[in-house]
């Protein structure tokens, strides 16, 4: 969708398609009231500002949002070496993470190649499995905050509906099987 028209949709229709962006009511809200906005990178920011203020109430909505989406229906190709493997320590790691911090786990993976997503997925769920309570809130609304902006960047410059991943509890690029 291009910017003018985001720009001059019903404020309605614009929030319901930015939350498609970012599953925070408020957020969304947000970002629509301060329409019009001039260019791409002015829209941006204000995403960013948008997800730097979103209290605790509104991360957590925009996570269970994001856990809405993520099912666990994925099967990976048999054939493919490790990639079984692969799939089950993420679904292992993932019940974990959600069992301790009591969200799914999300990460941005904007700039990866197809074939590294699972890889640092991986990684990624295994490093802030460490994490205390209140380092992880941190880290998850950053991320959070990265994967809005960047299904809202997709979305003005190539015109196209924002993406979830259909790995589960993963948000960004679709992570192929």
């Amino acid at each position: 969708m291009p910017l003018p028209r985001l720009n001059t949709l019903p404020a309605i229709e614009a929030e319901a398609l930015l939350r498609r962006c970012c599953g925070s009511h408020r957020w969304a809200e947000r970002i629509a009231e301060h329409r019009p906005y001039p260019d791409a990178e002015s829209l941006l920011a204000a995403a960013d500002e948008a997800s730097y203020d979103l209290t605790q109430d509104e991360l957590a909505e925009a996570l269970a949002a994001e856990s809405a989406h993520q099912p666990l229906t994925r099967h990976p190709q048999v054939d493919q070496p490790g990639v079984l493997a692969a799939h089950t320590a993420l679904r292992a790691a993932s019940a974990a993470y959600e069992s301790r911090f009591g969200h799914a786990f999300v990460i941005c993976l904007d700039g990866y190649r197809p074939g590294e997503l699972l890889d640092q997925t991986l990684a990624g769920i295994r490093a802030r499995l460490g994490h205390e309570v209140d380092e992880e809130r941190a880290v998850t609304a950053d991320e959070m905050r990265r994967i809005a902006r960047g299904r809202l960047a997709r979305l003005v410059s190539r015109g196209a509906e924002p993406r979830t991943a259909e790995t589960p509890g993963i948000t960004g690029p679709s992570v192929p099987d």
